[in-house]
């Protein structure tokens, strides 16, 4: 499976971006998902994963109460919603799929798709 992400921005702080990942098959619905975001001279970190359903979702603290994951799979699409945008949260974010289970581990990860740069303003 490939996947776009798209949506990146750039957005003042307190601002709100919706980040969107695209996969190019129906095989999307088999897979677990998750998004990473990769700051400058950082190593790729993890933001949030959703089950195969969307139902299950976990968030890294840094992003918890101000992001939503979410899914349509019958559109073969994955979303990050992210509110109360800060500076730090400025990086290239990363859509990833798994086939296996839910993971907030890059190394879990099967497929990516290419980045979408998010810079936030102060």
């Amino acid at each position: 499976v490939q996947l776009q992400a798209s949506g990146g921005g750039v957005v003042q702080a307190g601002g709100s971006l919706r980040l969107s990942c695209t996969a190019s098959d129906n095989t999307f619905s088999d897979y677990f998902m998750g998004w990473f975001r990769e700051a400058p001279g950082k190593q790729r970190q993890f933001v949030a994963a959703l089950t195969r359903n969307g139902y299950g979702q976990t968030y890294a603290d840094s992003v918890k109460g101000r992001s939503t994951a979410s899914r349509d799979n019958a559109k073969n699409t994955g979303f990050l919603q992210m509110n109360s945008l800060k500076p730090e949260d400025t990086a290239v974010y990363f859509c990833a799929v798994h086939r296996d289970y839910y993971s907030d581990r890059v190394q879990d990860y099967d497929y990516w798709g290419e980045g979408t740069q998010v810079t936030v303003s102060s």
